[in-house]
């Protein structure tokens, strides 16, 4: 299975309507992701500065959350999406 991470913000608005969908993936699915908080974690904020060429193309040019990541094929998805996105996008990373 891929190694798939959801860089996310605490406060953020965005991410906080991701994160049930997550729930309900991970439920529904064998997909898992990885959480990792990049507003208050310096630690998971330079992960994903790390990861800035794969990111930042499919995000606008820049580095945003949430944000998902296939952190084995470094392919990415931003932003808040519907859930049958998140669930296509994350089925085809397996």
């Amino acid at each position: 299975m891929a190694h798939l991470v959801m860089f996310y913000g605490r406060e953020c608005p965005h991410c906080k309507k991701m994160l049930p969908l997550i729930d309900t993936l991970e439920k529904e699915t064998p997909v898992r992701f990885e959480r990792l908080e990049v507003w208050h974690d310096e630690k998971n904020a330079d992960l994903m500065r790390s990861y800035r060429e794969a990111i930042a193309p499919k995000c606008g040019h820049q580095l945003r959350v949430p944000t998902f990541l296939n952190a084995d094929t470094r392919d990415a998805m931003c932003g808040e999406v519907e859930f049958d996105k998140l669930k296509d996008w994350a089925l085809q990373q397996g």
